[in-house]
Order: structure tokens, then C-alpha cells, then sequence
């Protein structure tokens, strides 16, 4: 197997499909003695981390009510 030009590299079918590693699954990379290891995120960690990125980006000041009256009249 050969890694291409942009870093790619093809995980194959029986492996995917055997660890749950469907098109669009979040996985991590992790360096054991001299292993690299894949780790396939957790919904729960990909949803956290998510709320942590997106902690404190809001630049509107309204109210969750204020919000809600926007959406509703749209």
C-alpha cells in the first residue's frame, strides 16, 4: 500500500467495514512506541468538541426569546 502525494492512504474494505468506518466517521491519529494508530472518535467527543470550538463565536446579543421570534416570522 502506498501513501499518495496528498498523504492518502486506502483503508481496506474488510478492515473498514469489521471497525464501523463508514464515509464521513471521525477518526484520530496517535503515535504507540512506533506505531501509528487510528482511533475512531466517539459521536459524544466529536459533539464536545464541537461545542468547545464553537464556545463564546456568537457576535449577536439577543435572547434565546429574541431568536426564536426571528425564526418563527421567517
Amino acid at each position: 500500500m502506498r501513501i499518495t502525494s496528498k498523504g492518502q492512504v486506502t483503508i481496506p474494505q474488510d478492515i473498514r467495514a469489521r471497525f464501523g468506518l463508514f464515509p464521513e466517521t471521525e477518526v484520530e491519529f496517535d503515535v504507540v512506541n512506533s506505531m501509528i494508530v487510528i482511533i475512531k472518535v466517539s459521536g459524544h467527543k466529536r459533539s464536545t468538541d464541537l461545542i468547545q470550538r464553537m464556545t463564546g463565536k456568537a457576535t449577536v446579543n439577543m435572547s434565546t426569546d429574541e431568536i426564536m421570534e426571528l425564526t418563527r416570522n421567517s
